[in-house]
């Protein structure tokens, strides 16, 4: 076994020796199918910490020749596919973690001799009676390999595009245009290849005639299908380990859910296993990256987008075009780049159905409320700081303060949030309200009665405060507000909640510019 070329199932067998190994072996049986098909090249990319590095050493574990991994995964799932036993232990795997050639790269050395190289060391190593000059490309010694033992190689590439995110390469064109000639020029039309698995967080790089490493068949946040079940742990797997682990799942699912991939639900992993570990909910992925990464980007100067980043963070959902993305962290032409590597870093989540991304959960909405805090967007930072005393003001009857709070998240943030219908005063409200969330399930055009509510805060268990219906009218009065909710019953929407609910009519005139608001309490 070697470092590169069959590196065994040692880092596989720590894995599910650990406490809380979740199978997902199953993608074994996806793959398997593809060896040595026009279909064998695969590209996954995900967050940071999603998993891709688990992934990686399990396919090396699997089909690595130099090892016996019969007894580790007769257990999972992927034992009872079709063509386990055919693949298991057949092929020569060449493991390639890109980041780490980064720091053995020698001065004046091209990427691509450095990762030929090291590979080609091995290679001499075990089959030191294949001979190459020493000009040859690694393709070349691999193809003799291959002519000689009929053994296909399956690679693995994991960290793919870090030459794309490290800080000293990312802008450099020269180097990325060389490693993507070294990945064509080794893993296309070459007869030896049987599987070509790459991973990392970018999608394949679109970079003028090399946009097309297209061999590849790509798997994205952006569009996972039908891949969606391995992009993080499902619902089903988190509900299991908070059964085991006497974990609250609505808890889990509050802070590390939210990340919808196709029409799966996607929890982040690192944090649900953390989270079980440290018997306590919290906020752990973003920690991994600070504030500072996100408040780069969300900053940039580009028309709209703090306004979606303001909306997002008041939990609307916004129309994202993701085709423009250049799949790089550098060329930035407009703000749907930016929201759409956001996609990729986890800090949004995508819909490719409806074509729009949100904020997935609490853990991650709050790295957003550090970085508008930190950047400078007093507007937005200033309605979420006083979010709870308007919260308190509104349980407490005071129709007064809750319309001139409300109108003060409007005035300072009229530059992002333009006031022209009900839909912005609706995103206004939200905002006002952000500290509710913790409190609230916070449901926007809920269907109750004979229509739908504008605003419904249903309190979660466990809290004793009352549900909200909030009504919104734009030239109009708040009291009509109030009797719309009455008329249409909108209370029916509240189904099995019983206890006290606020109605409460906010009403925005046009022609001087105030608010007002209406509050009434009824028992259910």
């Amino acid at each position: 076994m070697g470092i590169y070329l069959n590196p065994g199932n040692e880092l596989f067998q720590e894995m599910v020796n650990s406490h809380m190994y979740v199978d997902k072996t199953r993608i074994i049986a996806y793959l398997n199918p593809l060896i040595k098909t026009n279909r064998k090249y695969v590209c996954i990319s995900r967050p940071r910490r999603f998993g891709k590095s688990v992934a990686g050493n399990m396919l090396a574990a699997y089909y690595g020749r130099d090892c016996d991994s019969s007894d580790i995964f007769s257990r999972y799932l992927v034992a009872g596919s079709e063509e386990y036993s055919i693949h298991l232990n057949k092929y020569n795997v060449i493991f390639i973690n890109t980041q780490r050639f980064i720091g053995l790269k020698k001065d004046g050395e091209a990427f691509s001799d450095c990762i030929s190289r090291e590979i080609i060391r091995e290679l001499n190593d075990e089959y030191p009676d294949v001979q190459v000059s020493d000009d040859d490309a690694l393709w070349v010694k691999l193809s003799k390999i291959y002519s000689k033992t009929k053994i296909p190689f399956i690679f693995i590439i994991d960290e793919w595009d870090c030459l794309f995110r490290d800080t000293a390469t990312k802008a450099d064109k020269n180097i990325q245009k060389d490693y993507l000639d070294f990945i064509r020029d080794t893993l296309k039309d070459q007869s030896y290849v049987g599987l070509a698995y790459m991973t990392g967080i970018l999608p394949i790089k679109k970079y003028g005639e090399h946009s097309a490493l297209n061999m590849f068949s790509e798997f994205s946040m952006t569009d996972m299908r039908p891949m969606e079940e391995y992009a993080g742990f499902t619902e089903s797997e988190v509900e299991a380990l908070c059964r085991e682990y006497d974990m609250p799942i609505s808890d889990m699912k509050e802070y590390y859910d939210g990340y919808m991939v196709g029409n799966v639900h996607i929890y982040n992993p690192s944090s649900v296993v953390q989270a079980i570990e440290s018997r306590k909910i919290s906020n752990f992925w973003t920690k991994t990256e600070t504030y500072e990464a996100l408040k780069s980007y969300i900053t940039y100067n580009f028309d709209g987008l703090k306004d979606k980043v303001v909306r997002m963070i008041a939990g609307e959902r916004v129309k994202v075009n993701t085709l423009t993305f250049q799949n790089d962290m550098t060329s930035f032409d407009v703000a749907d780049d930016i929201l759409t590597l956001l996609i990729h870093l986890g800090y949004l989540t995508f819909s490719a159905q409806t074509e729009e991304a949100w904020i997935p959960n609490t853990e991650v909405r709050q790295e957003f409320v550090n970085s508008i805090t930190v950047a400078g967007w007093s507007g937005a930072a200033d309605a979420i700081r006083e979010s709870d005393e308007l919260l308190k003001a509104t349980i407490a009857g005071n129709e007064k303060l809750v319309a001139e709070a409300i109108e003060k998240t409007h005035e300072e943030n009229v530059s992002v949030i333009q006031y022209n219908d009900e839909n912005s005063l609706s995103c206004v409200i939200a905002l006002a309200y952000y500290s509710a969330r913790a409190r609230y399930d916070i449901y926007r055009e809920l269907p109750s009665g004979k229509g739908f509510a504008d605003l419904t805060f249903i309190p979660r268990k466990g809290n004793d405060y009352p549900a909200m219906i909030i009504e919104l009218k734009w030239d109009n009065a708040a009291e009509s507000a109030i009797d719309q909710i009455n008329d249409k019953s909108y209370i029916e929407g509240l189904k099995s909640y019983m206890g006290k609910v606020l109605l409460v009519g906010v009403n925005y005139n046009k022609t001087d510019k105030k608010h007002e608001c209406r509050i009434e309490e009824v028992e259910i």
